[in-house]
This record gives structure tokens, C-alpha cells and sequence, in this order.
């Protein structure tokens, strides 16, 4: 028998995520959302249309929102479902996840405010994260409904000052917190100082912090995705609607890196190209972002680490917020430098001018990029010298105090050198 889920983007309905009889995932628009003047697509991948999508269609965008790899198989194991079934894990941890989407059993009602969470003493908090390896995302635990994609260890929560809650049913989240992981040492410092360099050197960041609950070290980032909005019953917390590029390319994350089937350069700078409403200063974001990786040797910069974020103007007329839609390149996330842990591959999760080796990498391969992406070879020329020498300018006065940070720091700074000769 068929089961169906219905798919809400903000508070509005715009369709139906069904399982039909033979156990496939297909998806439909509803046809109210279809006949609004202002209704968008959940994503670029899934155009408005009165045609169903099939599973091959819709399963980059819809799988896209659920965790990977290892985290996937254990939430699978604790739920008592299959590790392949993206509908039975979105009904079950589909509500609060990374954009305005909520996914809700057809027949039950949207919760009517959003407003519950679950306080948590330091204690409890630091307890959450020591069990996170062997429960990701409190999948299972009863009123937690969370979903964010990747493959490390992470939760959803509100934060207020120092107060940190949990939300609960389809309740949104401020930040994501992001424990440390053994395999690798000082990975919440290493992100840490990636991300406040980026920042430095002037790139859009997510904002971030180090923060300790009793042993336990964990990465606190601010989401881009949610907004206080100031309205006539006083400040309310809203969800913007996001996709990452593999999403809006129809992409299933299992396939996120190039060689795999993966996006390369080259369609990601054309999806840019394509939506964006200011492309000329996205593309350059994007072309900066390429650098920036390449030079602290972040060489797991996939097509899930690049997002698209939705803004639009909430209206009386407008309650999913699509009036006057601005689409734009989201904030940089997940800068780690995988180079720091010598056991991680050297080579790119998407090619440079046609060289996956990032210790391979040239000037003419950065040439190379430019023509594939359509952009001037000068400015790319040009681009590369300027964003090293910003980073070694940078690099000492990006202060994070820890052993980590300080040989990052050291090797990043031969790692510009070298290639600025």
C-alpha cells in the first residue's frame, strides 16, 4: 500500500513525497502550490510541473537532506528500518532539517507554533555528545525529529546567550554543534581557524565558536539558514530555504565527489551562473572559495560543501516567503584543512584544470579553470597571488591558541610560499 508524506516548504504545502506500491520514492507538486502566482520549486532540480517525479528524478534533492555513510547505517539500526529507504527516514527524522523543508505524514497537522525545545544543563549536554557516535542525531529518542546531511558527528539546537535547547518535533534550530573526533586530533580547533581565516581574508563565512561542555570540545555554528525576523507579535525565528549543489544538480550524495559522478568546477560555476541573482559577485565568491581550499589544502571541497541559499520576503500574500526570491551562494561552511592528517588522500574532490593531485596542482591548471568555468584568465591570474599573500598576512593574527593551530599555521604559510614561487 501506498504511504505518502507531505512535503512543507515554511508553512505552506507544495507536494507529496510518496512511496508506491512497489516501494519507490516519487514526488509530486500539489496543485494548489502549482497555481499560485508566487510558488517556487523546492529546488532547482525539481522545476514546477504537473508531472510526477520519478525516484531518479527526485532522490538527489530528497536523500540529499538525510546524513551519509556511517551515521545513515547507524540511525538506520537504531529506527528499525532499512539503511536505503530515504521515505521511511525522512517520516521519521524528517522535521527539522537544513532549509525551510518539513516533511509530515499526510493527515497530520503542521504543528501550529514551533516553539518547543528541550533545556540542557552542561552535564546533559556534554552526555549528548559522548553518545552522538552511537546514536547520530538522537534519531529515535522520543519528540527529536532532526535531519542534517554529512557524514561527522553533529546536532541541531537553539541557542540563547549561553542557555542551549533542544528542539523538539518540528521546532527550528540556531546552530549546529559539532563535537570533536578522535580519529582526528583537533579537527574542532583545525575547522575553527580555517573558518576565522576565511573570514579574515574576507570571504562569507558561517559564524563560529569553540565552546567545552565538561571534557567535551565542540564546534558551535551559527545557521545561515534561520533568521530572526521582527513582526507585530514581536521576534520570531524563521527557516530560509538552502540546497547544496548536489541537491540543485539532481546529484545523490553517495556520488557527491567528481570522480564518482560527482559535480565538477565546471557545472558548479555554471549552476552559479545560471541562478544566482547577482552572478558576478557569486562567481567570484565561488572562484575564491576554489583558492582558499586549495591553499590551506581542504581537499574534501565536494559539491555538498557549496549551498544555495533562498531569501525571500515573507508576506501577508507570501507565508513560504517567495515574494521578491533572491537566490545567492551561501555563507562557506566546512573548512577543515584535510592536509594537516597525513592519512587522508592528497588528491581533490574536484578537479583543478583538469588535476586531481592538488601536489600537482600549477598556474596553468588555475588557467585551465578558468577557461572551463568561462572565466577571464587574468583575473584568475591574478586572483591566486592575491588571496596567498592576504593569507599569510592573516595567518598570525588569527589567533585560536592550540598545538593544532599552531602547525596548520606553519603549514599553511610554506604551502602559499611555495606556490607563490
Amino acid at each position: 500500500m501506498a504511504k505518502i508524506l507531505d512535503v512543507y516548504l515554511h508553512r505552506e504545502l507544495v507536494g507529496h513525497l510518496i512511496q508506491n506500491d512497489g516501494g519507490q520514492m516519487v514526488f509530486d507538486y500539489a496543485e494548489n502550490w502549482l497555481h499560485r502566482p508566487d510558488a517556487t520549486p523546492l529546488s532547482y532540480s525539481l522545476p514546477l510541473r504537473h508531472k510526477r517525479f520519478t525516484r531518479k528524478e527526485c532522490r538527489g534533492y530528497f536523500a540529499g537532506v538525510l546524513p551519509e555513510e556511517s551515521k545513515r547505517e547507524i540511525i538506520a539500526r537504531n529506527l528499525g528500518i532499512s539503511e536505503r529507504n530515504d521515505y521511511a527516514m525522512l517520516e521519521r527524522i524528517g522535521g527539522e532539517c537544513a532549509g525551510a523543508v518539513t516533511f509530515v505524514l499526510t493527515g497530520e497537522a503542521l504543528p501550529t507554533v514551533d516553539d518547543h525545545y528541550r533545556a540542557l544543563s552542561a552535564p546533559e549536554l556534554a552526555g549528548i555528545l559522548r553518545e552522538l557516535p552511537r546514536r547520530p542525531l538522537l534519531a529515535g529518542e522520543t519528540g527529536i525529529r532532526l535531519s542534517l546531511a554529512g557524514a561527522q558527528d553533529k546536532i541541531a539546537v537553539r541557542v540563547e546567550g549561553d542557555a542551549i535547547s533542544l528542539p523538539l518535533g518540528g521546532a527550528p534550530s540556531t546552530h549546529i554543534l559539532k563535537p570533536a573526533v578522535e580519529r582526528f586530533a583537533g579537527v574542532v580547533f583545525n575547522e575553527a581557524y580555517c573558518m576565522r581565516l576565511a573570514a579574515a581574508v574576507g570571504l562569507p563565512v558561517a559564524k563560529t565558536e569553540i565552546r567545552r561542555a565538561e571534557d567535551v570540545e565542540y564546534l558551535l555554528v551559527e545557521r545561515y539558514d534561520r533568521t530572526h525576523r521582527q513582526g507585530p507579535e514581536g521576534t520570531t525565528l524563521e527557516r530560509l530555504h538552502q540546497e547544496d549543489f548536489c541537491q540543485a544538480l539532481g546529484i545523490v550524495s553517495e556520488n557527491k565527489y567528481q570522480k564518482e559522478g560527482g559535480p565538477s568546477l565546471k557545472q558548479c560555476f555554471a549552476l552559479l551562473r545560471e541562478v544566482s541573482s547577482a552572478p558576478v559577485l557569486d562567481l567570484a565568491r565561488l572562484l575564491d572559495a576554489v583558492i582558499f581550499n586549495f591553499l590551506i589544502g581542504n581537499n574534501d571541497a565536494h559539491g555538498k560543501n557549496f549551498s544555495l541559499l533562498y531569501r525571500g520576503e515573507v508576506t501577508e500574500s507570501s507565508g513560504a516567503g517567495t515574494a521578491n526570491l533572491e537566490t545567492r551562494l551561501a555563507p562557506l561552511y566546512d573548512l577543515v584543512s584535510t592536509r594537516y592528517y597525513p592519512e587522508l588522500t592528497r588528491d581533490l574532490a574536484m578537479k583543478i584544470g583538469g588535476e586531481y593531485s592538488s601536489d600537482k596542482v600549477s598556474k596553468a591548471n588555475f588557467e585551465q579553470l578558468a577557461e572551463d568555468a568561462g572565466l577571464a584568465k587574468p583575473l584568475v591570474r591574478r586572483r591566486v597571488p592575491e588571496l596567498a599573500n592576504s593569507i599569510l598576512s592573516n595567518l598570525r593574527s588569527t589567533e585560536i591558541e592550540h598545538t593544532v593551530t599552531e602547525a596548520l599555521a606553519e603549514q599553511i604559510h610554506t604551502r602559499c610560499n611555495v606556490f607563490l614561487r
